[in-house]
C-alpha cells in the first residue's frame, strides 16, 4: 500500500467533494407537518418499533443481574490500588522508596517512613486520595518491588469528596496470603504462586 494519496493534501479537480442531497429545513408550519408524514409513512418508525419488538420476544436475553451477578475484569484494568506482601515472609514488599509519590501526576500519594530499631526505613502511613487520582498506572509502573498494583475493585463510590484509601485497606491481609489469594500480576520482580516452596530468605529477612 502506498502513502501517496494520503500525504497529497491538495484536491485535484478529479477528486471532487461529493455533495449530500439534503432537503432544505422546513420553515413553515405546513412545511414541518409534511416533513413528519412523510418521515413517519417513510418506515423508518416502524423499522425502530420492528427492531425493539424483535429483542423483547427473545427468550434466550442474558441479562446480567448486577449486583449478584459481575461480568469478569480484564486484567489489565486499572481498578483501585492494593498493596502486595511477600510471599515467604509474610512482610510488606514497600520499601518506603518513595517513588510512586515522586511520580504521581495527580499528587494525590501521601507516604510517611521511620527508621525502625533495626536501623532499616519502614512505611508508618500511606494513603491515595481516591478523589485526585486518575488511574494512570504510574505507580504501579516504577514500583522495584511490585509493591502496590490495581486490583479489581472498581465500586469505590463515596458520600465525600475526599475519598482517602489507608494502608490498612490496601493491604493484603494475613489470612488470604497464607491462603494464597493474593493475586499476582505481569511485571519486573513478579513471583509465581510457588516461590515460597524454592526462596528461603529475603532481603527483608537479613
Amino acid at each position: 500500500m502506498h502513502l501517496e494519496p494520503f500525504e497529497d493534501r491538495n484536491v485535484a479537480p478529479e477528486r471532487a467533494y461529493y455533495y449530500v442531497d439534503i432537503e432544505n429545513y422546513p420553515v413553515t408550519g405546513w412545511d414541518k407537518f409534511k416533513q413528519v408524514v412523510k418521515r413517519t409513512f417513510r418506515g423508518e418508525l416502524f423499522v425502530g418499533l420492528w427492531v425493539v419488538l424483535r429483542e423483547m420476544i427473545k427468550f434466550d436475553i442474558h441479562t446480567v443481574q448486577y449486583p449478584k451477578e459481575k461480568l469478569p475484569i480484564g486484567p489489565r484494568y486499572r481498578a483501585v490500588h492494593k498493596l502486595l506482601r511477600l510471599w515467604e515472609s509474610g512482610y510488606e514488599r514497600c520499601i518506603g522508596c518513595g517513588l510512586c509519590e515522586k511520580i504521581c501526576i495527580s499528587d494525590c500519594i501521601r507516604m510517611d517512613t521511620r527508621i525502625d530499631e533495626n536501623s532499616r526505613k519502614e512505611v508508618t502511613e500511606y494513603s491515595i486520595n481516591l478523589g485526585r487520582c486518575i488511574f494512570c498506572g504510574y505507580c504501579a509502573e516504577v514500583c522495584p518491588e511490585l509493591a502496590i498494583v490495581h486490583g479489581q475493585r472498581y465500586e469505590n463510590g463515596s458520600e465525600q469528596r475526599a475519598h482517602f484509601v489507608i494502608k490498612d485497606d490496601m493491604l493484603t491481609p494475613l489470612d488470604l496470603l497464607k491462603s494464597g489469594q493474593q493475586a499476582e500480576y505481569p511485571g519486573f520482580g513478579a513471583i509465581t504462586p510457588h516461590e515460597d516452596e524454592r526462596v528461603q530468605k529475603t532481603p527483608l529477612a537479613y
